[in-house]
């Protein structure tokens, strides 16, 4: 896939703490991809991008729905989602599930640009080492 075909991929972003959501949006945005952040689990279910969405970033703890309880519902429901989980609470057990449950991605708030940057290309190029 070209760069130009990857940075139009939308990449839509779930975080229920705005400040984050927001700085996320311009961080992924600069990096040259569209970009939808939605402040709940339920506002991005319920929205009409959810079909276009070709890459997740969304928060482990929120209320409501986890990001990980979202990665699985999506999952079940016949949305393979490319799945990044970002959380400000490392937790080794719930890391290790996450990825053997096929997220492609778990990362720990402040997030390193660089890594946020491989983990987006591995996510919308299945194969590219991260």
């Amino acid at each position: 896939m070209e760069a130009a075909m990857l940075n139009r991929a939308l990449v839509s972003i779930v975080d229920d703490d705005q400040s984050f959501r927001e700085s996320m949006h311009q961080l992924v945005m600069s990096l040259g991809y569209t970009v939808e952040a939605f402040p709940s689990a339920a506002d991005f279910l319920a929205s009409r991008l959810l079909r276009e969405t070709a890459c997740l970033v969304t928060d482990v703890q929120m209320p409501g729905m986890t990001g990980v309880e979202l990665h699985k519902h999506l999952v079940d429901a016949g949305y393979a989602i490319p799945t990044i989980l970002v959380t400000a609470y490392p937790d080794e057990a719930i890391r290790d599930q996450a990825l053997s449950d096929g997220v492609v991605c778990f990362l720990c708030k402040p997030v390193d640009d660089d890594h946020l940057d491989r983990c987006l290309r591995s996510a919308l190029q299945p194969g590219t080492p991260i």
